[in-house]
């Protein structure tokens, strides 16, 4: 991701790199508008404060992190104002937008089914795409607890309840990301998938993040604010 972001930068005629910085490299910002994050989520702490050191707008595409790492990101969040997404695609935020609506329209009458699948050196599971699909479906079910999702299924496992949300993550290959959302009812069944082909449709969505971002307050602000969904 961030060689693609490095590539789509390069490419747009009004921005311009001002560092890269690959892993284990000491935080350097230089001169620059923003700051775009696609690494591991155990520098996310040290990213955070190095922009809030600097008065730097942050994008973070990095999934994957712990309590701590995410209460690094609200703290910070006061100072400087962040982008947190766990996918830049547009198509995937217009994904996330149609699931709360048609969570919302069809009612408690249908099971919640998500299925992800990304390539086999992906090192976290579920992707964060899927879990923030889960989020959607559990704020508009009213289900919040960890029991309210299980990650697939095994064994006697009885009877689906009602008020689950499923969630399966596969591995292989080289696929780049794709999310399913699956709504079951009795005698129907309405899904909604994205597909992603290449990693350049989450560059550009970094970069339109940035552009928006750098005219922003301090804050805490997700994709869909950025297209104003």
């Amino acid at each position: 991701m961030g060689r693609a972001v490095a590539a789509a930068a390069e490419a747009s005629p009004n921005m311009t790199i001002g560092a890269q910085m690959n892993r284990h490299d000491p935080i350097a910002l230089g001169e620059c508008d923003a700051v775009i994050d696609f690494s591991q989520a155990e520098a996310t702490e040290a990213i955070c404060a190095a922009c809030v050191e600097a008065r730097k707008p942050l994008i973070i595409g990095t999934t994957g992190q712990a309590s701590a790492q995410r209460d690094a990101m609200t703290k910070a969040a006061e100072r400087i104002p962040i982008v947190l997404a766990a996918n830049f695609s547009v198509g995937v935020n217009t994904l996330f937008w149609l699931t709360r609506k048609a969570a919302a329209l069809l009612g408690e009458d249908f099971d919640l089914e998500i299925v992800e699948m990304h390539h086999r050196l992906k090192k976290d599971a579920p992707s964060g795409t899927a879990k923030r699909l889960a989020e959607i479906l559990g704020e508009v079910r009213g289900l919040a607890g960890k029991n309210d999702v299980v990650h697939g299924r095994v064994g006697q496992t009885g009877e689906r309840p009602a008020k689950q949300i499923g969630l399966h993550a596969i591995r292989a290959g080289d696929v780049i990301g794709e999310h399913t959302v699956i709504f079951a009812g009795a005698g129907e069944r309405l899904e909604l998938t994205h597909k992603a082909s290449s990693r350049d449709t989450f560059a550009l969505g970094a970069l339109r993040a940035a552009r928006w971002l750098i005219e922003q307050p301090p804050g805490l602000y997700s994709m869909e604010n950025v297209l104003g969904l």
